[in-house]
C-alpha cells in the first residue's frame, strides 16, 4: 500500500483543496483509504465526498498512539493507497518537542510526506526553505513537493531550478493561481458539504485542475488499473443494547459526527434512525437521541418554520427521555438563536438566547471533569474533546447544572459545559469515542436504564 501525507510549511497553504483534488482522482483510479489529522469536521466532511468513502480523523489529543495505529491499519487494510491530510504545518502542534505534530503521526504510521508549498512571493527562497525542513528531522520520508499559488510559467521555472539546483525534493506537481480556485478554498474552510448545494460541481472543478498539474502516475507507481470494489463486512456485537432505537439528526443544519463513532453505535445491534429536523413533521420512533453539531444558524428560518418538529422534540425531551445535543444541537435547543440580519425561535428548551458573534469564541482542544450531577458519565473523570464555536449562549436563569467542569478551553462561560435538564444534556464540546471518554457506551447503558 502507498502512503501519504498531505502536509505544508503552515496552514492556509491549499492543503485540503490539493488533498479533496487528490482523493477524487485516485479514487477513480484505484481503492483509496482518506484520514484528517486532527479533530476538524468540515475537512474531513470535503474529503470524505471527495473521495466517495468515510473519512476518519486521527487525533493525538484524543486518541492514544496505538488507537491510532489500530485505527489507521484497520481503515487502510485492503487498500491500494493511503491519504491522510494533515493540519497546520508539518512540524506544528501543541507540544514543543512535537509529540503530536504531523511529523509525529508520519513518523508513527510511516508514512511518506508530500508538502504543499504556498509559492505566493517567493522564488529562489525556497530552497533553503526546504533545505531546513530536510535538516530539522533526517529521518522524515519526503515523497516530493507540489508547488501551490503559482504565479506564471516563469515564476514556476524560478522555483523548480532553485528545487532541483540546491535540494533533493522532487517537484510532483505545480498548481497556478486560480481565482476559483480562491473562492472554493474560502467555501471549503467554512461551509460542509451537507450546506454547499454545489458540492460535486466544486470537486469536479479541483479534480479537472488537480489531474491536469500533477503527476498521478507518480503517486501510483505501477500501472494505472481499472478500480476494484471492495466490500467490508461489519461484525456486529450483539448485546444488550440491540433492543435499542436511536434518532440522529442528519439534515442540512447538523452533520458533525466521526464516522467511527456512529459505527461503533451501529456495532452493538443499535438501529439508528435518521432525520430532518427542517422536513420531518415528528420524530422517528425511538428511545433516545443525538443532535449533533452543524451551522442551525445559516438555516435558522427554516428550521423556525417546522414547528411541528419543534414541538415533537420538546415533548421528547419533557418526557424525560434521554438526548445528547453537541454545539450546533444545543443551540437549536435554546430558545432563540440571533443571526446579524434577525432573532429565530428555536425550540426553547434551554431558558437561553444564543448570539453569532464575528469572532470565534470557543476554539481548539478543551479538557472537561465530569461533575457529580452528569447523569451518564462517571464523575472526576478528565475527557479531552474539542470545540469550535462563534456563538455565545446568554443564560436566562442561572437555576441549570452542569455536567462538565472546564479545566482548558471555553465551554458554555469559561467555567462549565454540559447543560443538564431532565435526561438531556446539551454542550459545546464535541466528544470522541476512544479509551479516555467512552461515551458511546456510558450514553448506552444509560438510555437503557431509562428504557426499563
Amino acid at each position: 500500500m502507498k502512503s501519504y501525507l498531505i502536509s505544508s510549511t503552515k496552514k492556509s497553504s491549499g492543503k485540503t483543496i490539493i488533498t479533496s483534488g487528490l482523493c477524487s482522482v485516485l479514487n477513480s483510479i484505484d481503492s483509496l483509504a482518506v484520514f484528517k489529522k486532527g479533530p476538524d469536521y468540515i475537512d474531513s466532511h470535503w474529503l470524505s465526498k471527495s473521495a466517495k468513502t468515510k473519512c476518519y480523523n486521527l487525533d493525538f489529543f484524543t486518541m492514544s498512539k496505538s488507537e491510532i495505529r489500530d485505527l489507521y491499519k484497520c481503515k487502510s487494510r485492503d487498500k491500494a493507497i493511503s491519504i491522510i491530510e494533515g493540519n497546520k504545518g508539518l512540524f506544528d502542534g501543541v507540544s514543543l518537542n512535537g509529540e503530536d505534530s504531523n511529523a509525529a503521526l508520519a513518523h508513527l504510521l510511516k508514512l511518506n510526506i508530500i508538502l504543499v508549498l504556498d509559492c505566493a512571493g517567493i522564488t529562489r527562497g525556497i530552497a533553503p526553505l526546504l533545505q531546513g525542513y530536510q535538516g530539522f528531522d533526517k529521518d522524515l520520508k519526503y515523497k516530493g513537493v507540489i508547488l501551490n499559488n503559482v504565479a506564471s510559467d516563469r515564476h514556476e521555472g524560478k522555483i523548480i531550478n532553485a528545487i532541483n539546483e540546491f535540494t533533493k525534493f522532487k517537484v510532483i506537481g505545480s498548481v497556478h493561481k486560480n481565482k476559483q480556485l480562491n473562492i472554493i478554498e474560502k467555501k471549503l474552510g467554512l461551509e460542509p458539504v451537507f450546506q454547499n448545494k454545489n458540492t460535486n460541481k466544486v470537486i469536479k472543478n479541483i479534480s479537472s485542475i488537480v489531474k491536469s498539474s500533477i503527476d498521478i502516475k507518480c503517486l501510483l507507481n505501477k500501472p494505472i488499473k481499472a478500480k476494484k470494489n471492495m466490500i467490508t463486512k461489519i461484525n456486529t456485537r450483539y448485546s444488550k443494547y440491540s433492543n435499542l432505537r436511536i434518532g440522529i439528526a442528519l439534515d442540512s443544519a447538523f452533520g458533525f459526527y466521526y464516522p467511527d463513532d456512529i459505527e461503533k453505535i451501529k456495532s452493538y445491534g443499535v438501529k439508528i434512525i435518521y432525520f430532518d429536523t427542517l422536513k420531518d413533521k415528528s420524530l422517528p420512533n425511538v428511545d433516545a437521541l443525538i443532535i449533533g453539531g452543524g451551522f442551525p444558524e445559516r438555516v435558522a428560518h427554516y428550521l423556525n418554520k417546522n414547528t411541528q418538529m419543534i414541538k415533537s422534540i420538546s415533548s421528547f425531551i419533557n418526557d424525560g427521555l434521554p438526548v445528547y445535543a453537541e454545539c450546533g444541537g444545543l443551540m437549536y435547543l435554546c430558545k432563540t438563536i440571533k443571526t446579524s440580519m434577525k432573532k429565530y425561535k428555536m425550540t426553547g428548551i434551554i431558558n437561553a438566547d444564543v448570539e453569532m458573534c464575528d469572532n470565534p469564541i470557543g476554539r481548539g482542544y478543551v479538557e472537561l471533569s465530569v461533575s457529580n450531577k452528569h447523569p451518564w458519565f462517571h464523575k472526576g473523570d478528565t475527557i479531552k474533546c474539542h470545540e469550535f464555536h462563534y456563538s455565545n449562549i446568554i443564560l436566562k436563569n442561572d437555576s441549570y447544572s452542569y455536567g462538565f467542569k472546564v479545566k482548558r478551553g471555553y465551554g458554555i462561560n469559561g467555567k462549565h459545559d454540559g447543560i443538564l435538564y431532565k435526561n438531556l444534556v446539551a454542550s459545546y464540546s464535541h466528544l470522541r469515542d476512544t479509551d479516555q471518554s467512552k461515551w458511546i457506551d456510558n450514553y448506552l447503558n444509560f438510555i437503557n436504564s431509562i428504557k426499563k
